[in-house]
């Protein structure tokens, strides 16, 4: 009798455990739905979308002249390029599409196909052709330059040159990656993504975003946008699914980087806390025949927040080299474009 009472009650605790962790899921569920709704409702798509091969994706245009693409990194989407003050600086001179990589922003993400950077390439490439774009200078940071350099290996007659900012090139052992990955595991990590994972994610922000900046203080313009942008459960997915693809990606890319036809410059901080200097901008840089590198003291991760300026230039650099027109926008336009986007 005694052993019966005991698995009764064994039985109680664990259906009532049951009963509170399945309340506070749900409690979980809603609120992280609010928030995504809401957001979306107080920055609803700025762009323009264009679907090709089955697969909407949301972009920014702006400006006229040679054209030139922006890929942005991991967490963010294509209004990083406007809140760093790149995007309109260079529509001064440029053609400038930015793209929400997919599932990043207002971008689609089919689960299924494998988002490599190779394939997110093509993707961009058969949208950029739709959007009657014959050739462009290519400008990825973080993230965003692995697709850069997919779009420079399998397209090179597409891409005029390349300009990749703090990216990570090489494998190594990374324990964001292990920490990021879950919301991309199948069935628990869609139960993760639209409860608990979005509200972790809200309570690491400002740890996050603070390590990616560091050792400069994060950007007010960039401190002024939602985080609940992206840790939507739709973003939280291709956040995590890019960030399990980093380490094989690489060691796909690395095989093939002497195979690199197109010009590129290469720009990276020395304080680098996410994608090391030395291990991926150096080395890359002596594995390309048509490289430059330009290397910033004292900056991180956040390069193109930290010296627009050097971007632009880097860009101007290989217009100047494949003949386009070159222009070097001067301090005031930079500054004039970041405080338009701000507000300030």
């Amino acid at each position: 009798m005694i052993s019966s009472y005991r698995d009764e009650s064994t039985t109680r605790r664990l259906s009532t455990g049951a009963a509170i962790a399945g309340l506070g899921l749900l409690a979980s569920w809603l609120y992280v739905r609010a928030k995504s709704r809401r957001v979306e409702r107080e920055h609803p798509p700025a762009g323009r979308f264009i679907t090709v091969d089955g697969v909407k994706l949301h972009y920014l245009e702006r400006g006229q002249g040679p054209a030139l693409v922006l890929l942005h990194g991991n967490g963010v989407d294509a209004t990083d390029w406007e809140h760093s003050g790149l995007l309109d600086a260079a529509a001064e001179h440029y053609r400038v599409i930015a793209f929400d990589r997919p599932g990043f922003g207002y971008s689609e993400r089919p689960r299924s196909t494998v988002w490599t950077p190779d394939r997110q390439a093509r993707l961009l490439h058969h949208a950029l052709q739709e959007l009657k774009v014959e050739s462009a200078i290519v400008v990825g940071h973080s993230w965003g330059a692995l697709v850069a350099l997919g779009l420079g290996l399998q397209i090179p007659h597409f891409v005029r040159g390349l300009v990749l900012v703090s990216g990570y090139y090489y494998p190594s052992v990374r324990l964001d990656v292990m920490v990021g990955a879950p919301p991309a595991v199948p069935l628990v990590g869609d139960v993760l993504r639209y409860t608990v994972a979005p509200l972790a994610g809200r309570l690491i922000w400002p740890a996050a975003v603070g390590r990616a900046f560091a050792p400069m203080p994060v950007s007010e313009r960039f401190r002024a946008r939602s985080p609940w942008m992206g840790l939507r459960p739709a973003q939280l997915r291709a956040n995590a699914a890019d960030a399990s693809l980093m380490v094989p990606a690489t060691m796909s890319l690395a095989r093939r980087y002497g195979q690199l036809k197109v010009p590129v410059q290469i720009l990276s901080g020395t304080q680098d806390g996410v994608c090391g200097c030395a291990h991926n901008a150096e080395r890359l840089h002596a594995a390309l025949r048509h490289s430059e590198l330009s290397v910033t003291p004292g900056v991180g991760h956040m390069l193109h927040y930290a010296e627009p300026g050097k971007v632009l230039g880097a860009i101007d650099a290989i217009a100047a080299q494949v003949g386009a027109p070159a222009h070097l926008p001067s301090a005031r336009e930079i500054a004039r474009a970041a405080a338009g986007e701000s507000g300030v």
